[in-house]
């Protein structure tokens, strides 16, 4: 299992945890999803997972990663 974080725009409360861990939860390869609010975390664990995809999937929820 890997395990991959990213940093994201605009997650300000307990809504928008459960959006991107449900949305991100129905994506194949994902087994688990954690969200913090106050530094916009997303650590997502799982099997063979895509980067790419995954950040595409956070843009289209409106959470676009933060470069850097």
């Amino acid at each position: 299992m890997e395990t991959l974080t990213i940093k994201v725009q605009n997650v300000k409360c307990g809504g928008c945890v459960a959006n991107i861990s449900t949305k991100l939860g129905e994506m194949n390869g994902i087994a688990d999803v954690q969200v913090t609010i106050p530094d916009g975390m997303v650590s997502i664990s799982g099997n063979n997972l895509d980067n790419v995809t995954i950040k595409e999937k956070l843009v289209a929820l409106g959470y676009p990663p933060v470069d850097g």
